[in-house]
């Protein structure tokens, strides 16, 4: 398998050093997608102002935030990302269960959020092509139009972390281990 350098602000590219040193800033340490992601600058910047974008500017709350990039994680089989954003979702004091049905495919604690697990696979399986019956059904539910368009949002970045992890086999970060995780029943890869 190719390998893919770990960077450290010492071996990055410049350009991605000042997004490396924000980063150790923010977690006190270069998350392991970082650090392989450092290796494209531009890749690195778009991913981190896009995570800052759809965490920060959507209109999506906490609960519904953990919905749409674990339903893709696990949809994608990232192992890397799923233990990742259960450590993001607890520092979040996201209930514990929305996390672990997410994870386990299972259903959600409540049919809306179950409604925006079922639209992000949607977009997510169908590639942008969506059957009305499924708009419809994720309107029907209380959301709008704007949700519609903020899925894509979360859907673009999950691409690039899931799709680089995939690519690299970036290690699961020490302080995400105890949330490792691996796919288990139908669709297991």
């Amino acid at each position: 398998m190719t390998s893919f350098e770990m960077h450290t602000i010492e071996t990055a590219p410049k350009e991605s050093r000042p997004t490396l040193e924000a980063s150790e800033k923010a977690f006190g340490r270069i998350p392991g997608l970082h650090a392989v992601m450092a290796e494209a600058p531009a890749l690195l910047q778009a991913y981190q102002q896009l995570h800052q974008m759809f965490a920060e500017q959507t209109s999506f709350d906490k609960d519904e935030l953990t919905v749409v990039w674990q339903a893709i994680n696990v949809e994608h089989n990232c192992t890397y990302c799923v233990p990742a954003h259960s450590g993001i979702a607890k520092r979040m004091k996201v209930d514990g269960a929305i996390d672990d049905a997410l994870r386990n495919e299972t259903p959600l604690p409540n049919a809306r959020l179950e409604a925006l697990r079922t639209f992000t696979l949607a977009v997510t399986r169908g590639r942008g092509h969506v059957e009305e019956a499924d708009l419809q059904a994720f309107l029907d539910a209380g959301f709008t139009k704007r949700h519609v368009l903020e899925v894509i949002l979360g859907l673009s970045q999950k691409v690039m972390s899931n799709y680089t992890n995939h690519l690299a086999g970036t290690p699961v970060d020490e302080a995400f281990q105890g949330f490792a995780w691996q796919k288990v029943g139908k669709g297991a890869a």
